[in-house]
């Protein structure tokens, strides 16, 4: 699949004065390849089983040939971020083998990556992965970037901010942002003296700062923000806000959203590679020079969709030791699974894969009640021998758990605002229950139906006992008749609750906008704090020997929720799901 736009930009001639040197008359062409949000999508194998998948080695594949092509010297090579999460190479490299030099900073030298943007997922791995890894990388001429990422102590960047680079005889600035939202989702101990500023608040000056002291012919922006509606209005997803208002970026490098994108217009353009190797943005910027001065400038713009099976060999058998490490890592056996964990059953009501998530953590004192979501869209671990892997696809998350007060009505109210996000106001067996809509988009080849919310934000409750009526409007759909003992519940009482650091901190706005509790202050009703939730499971199993939906799934322990009215929820659920999973 390839996307391609072509505008020729018949602007007045620019004197390159301003640049404080000349360039000589001709023309220049500058290649940009960008990646972002490959979520450690390092190795072209899941480690179980023969299939290959997108990756970096695939990646390659394609990066190489256009430096073949267009020669090494032409071509930029620029991550956005989001590279040190999601997948078991990563958590190996961060958190069990500490000791070797890092796989990612080896990996961007290799491929010879010139910049690389912080994204939050980076920094959700905490002070002593991103420092070592921000270190590393340098030695790798391929610094981390975050310009907006500011030291409380003396107000200065903590990350490089900007990389100058010398490519297709231009010198061309690279300036880098992580996302400005960092501080609603993750807990103050990952990012402990620093703040993140608005990036449209600093780009100009930044702009500006930079083309003083170095005097560049190109400008890129390179930015962990998604690109939202370009109203200013999501501080999580700037790109279009800086796209549409900033003057003088020449290509503005994004990701976060995981929505593959090119824009070109006639003095810029925005790449957006989408997320997980799939893709291969490519900006191609033609530069005229005539007579001491820039005559014209004409950008162009592809997605190049990546093909798994075109791995690069001579990197797989460059990094096939640690590929090794890895698997033996990640085939470690871990207990026994008695019952099938299918995630997709927790958009219907209780299951056993949630049923899991409650019940380790309502095993962690004092909590009272648990709140989750099903964080694995459509995954199935089947019942028999766990290994490690397995556990990445109960929890592919590094989020720790909080304990935290909530009163009983701030209970109901955040559920009220978590359901109103995947359940709509039926009348009708006919009616859609669930907010899904169709997608047919030809631009990403995606088709079919899909939630309209992402659905890590589907949060259910364990502990009580209550219903979802589907025939109600927000604000009078949820009923709480008890807790899971069948003691009273009430609305006045202060419970001990947990939830995931990242929805402590106010991932999903839900304890905001439902609850009305000020997450900035979350420290105050916090009460208790645990390891990683895969950690916790992990201690379950060699605790407990094997996962039982006995154990699991006590009613007096977890409770039960369900919607009604039955007769009209169920086969319109059902409905909605087989047309979700068909």
């Amino acid at each position: 699949m390839k996307i391609k736009t072509l505008l020729l930009a018949g602007f007045a001639t620019l004197a390159l004065s301003a640049c404080g040197h000349k360039l000589k008359d001709g023309n220049y062409q500058l290649h940009i390849l960008s990646t972002n949000d490959v979520h450690s999508t390092w190795f072209d194998s899941t480690y179980v089983g023969s299939a290959q998948r997108n990756s970096l080695f695939a990646m390659n594949h394609y990066i190489d040939s256009v430096r073949s092509v267009y020669g090494f010297d032409n071509v930029a090579l620029i991550d956005a971020g989001d590279c040190l999460q999601g997948d078991n190479a990563a958590y190996y490299y961060n958190y069990v083998d500490t000791l070797s030099p890092h796989l990612f900073p080896r990996l961007m030298g290799y491929m010879k990556y010139d910049a690389i943007a912080v994204g939050n997922h980076d920094i959700e791995t905490g002070h002593p992965v991103y420092d070592r890894v921000s270190s590393e990388l340098l030695n790798h001429d391929a610094p981390f970037l975050a310009a907006n990422a500011i030291r409380l102590s003396d107000g200065r960047a903590y990350f490089p901010e900007y990389k100058i680079l010398h490519k297709a005889g231009l010198k061309v600035a690279v300036i880098g942002y992580t996302n400005a939202n960092i501080k609603a989702w993750l807990t103050e101990e990952l990012y402990e003296g620093m703040t993140f500023q608005k990036i449209i608040d600093q780009v100009s000056s930044d702009i500006e700062k930079v083309r003083s002291k170095e005097k560049p012919d190109v400008m890129v922006v390179a930015m962990h923000s998604g690109c939202g509606n370009g109203d200013g209005k999501i501080r999580e997803n700037e790109a279009l806000d800086v796209f549409n208002n900033i003057k003088g970026i020449d290509f503005l490098v994004c990701g976060h959203d995981h929505r593959p994108n090119v824009i070109t217009r006639d003095t810029t353009c925005l790449l957006n590679s989408g997320s997980h190797s799939r893709y291969v943005a490519h900006g191609t910027l033609d530069l005229v020079v005539k007579d001491g001065k820039v005559a014209g400038k004409t950008f162009a713009s592809e997605l190049i969709k990546v093909k798994p099976e075109m791995a690069d060999t001579a990197m797989r058998a460059a990094f096939l030791k640690e590929y090794q490490a890895v698997k033996a890592f990640t085939l470690k056996p871990v207990g026994t699974l008695n019952t099938d964990l299918v995630t997709r059953d927790a958009y219907a009501g209780m299951c056993d894969y949630l049923n899991l998530i409650h019940t380790v953590g309502l095993g962690c004192a004092p909590a009272e009640i648990s709140i989750a979501a099903p964080l694995t869209y459509n995954g199935t671990v089947k019942a028999g021998g766990l290994i490690y892997n397995d556990l990445f696809t109960i929890y592919p998350y590094e989020n720790q758990l909080f304990v935290i007060k909530m009163t009983g009505l701030q209970i109901k109210n955040y559920l009220e605002k978590s359901y109103d996000q995947w359940v709509n106001t039926v009348s009708s067996p006919e009616d859609h229950i669930l907010k899904i809509q169709k997608t047919d988009d030809p631009r990403t080849q995606q088709k079919g139906w899909s939630f309209i919310w992402r659905t890590y934000n589907f949060d259910s409750a364990a502990g009580i006992n209550y219903t979802v009526d589907v025939t109600k409007p927000f604000g009078q759909r949820i009923n709480i008749g008890s807790m899971a003992s069948g003691a009273p519940f009430s609305l006045e009482r202060t419970y001990n609750v947990a939830m995931t650091s990242y929805r402590a901190s106010g991932g999903g706005n839900l304890l905001r906008d439902g609850a009305g509790i000020d997450t900035e202050r979350i420290s105050d009703i916090t009460v208790a704090r645990y390891p990683e939730i895969r950690e916790i499971i992990y201690q379950y199993l060699q605790a407990n020997g094997s996962i039982d939906r006995e154990a699991i799934g006590r009613k007096d322990v977890i409770g039960s929720w369900s919607f009604v009215p039955r007769a009209l929820a169920a086969p319109a659920l059902a409905r909605d799901l087989s047309l979700l999973f068909k």
